[in-house]
């Protein structure tokens, strides 16, 4: 999975999630080859909010000519079912689900 930030990858750390990459300050496409070079498929998950969709749609075009396969089903659901604009407040949000 490749997040926005650290406090992202702290936030997703809580729920086990295995292969937590973090945006750092490489160029996109250097970020792109390494999760490439390591996983065939990926979830990207960036904020929610209209920044971290730039992002977003700079990354998939990128991952997907390296021939990397994007899940976005878990995306799309927090998109369509969710009011979060940030990952990081993931945890907050579910805990005041339950």
């Amino acid at each position: 999975m490749l997040v926005e930030g650290p406090k992202d990858k702290l936030a997703l750390e809580q729920f086990s999630i295995p292969h937590l990459f973090v945006l750092s300050q490489e160029p996109l496409y250097a970020v792109a080859e390494t999760i490439a070079a390591r996983h065939r498929d990926v979830v990207v998950l960036t904020d929610l909010d209209a920044e971290g969709k730039k992002l977003y749609g700079k990354l998939i075009p990128l991952l997907k000519k390296l021939g990397v396969r994007i899940d976005t089903e878990f995306r799309e659901f927090l998109l369509r079912e969710t009011p979060l604009s940030h990952i990081e407040g993931l945890p907050a949000y579910l805990d005041h689900q339950s």
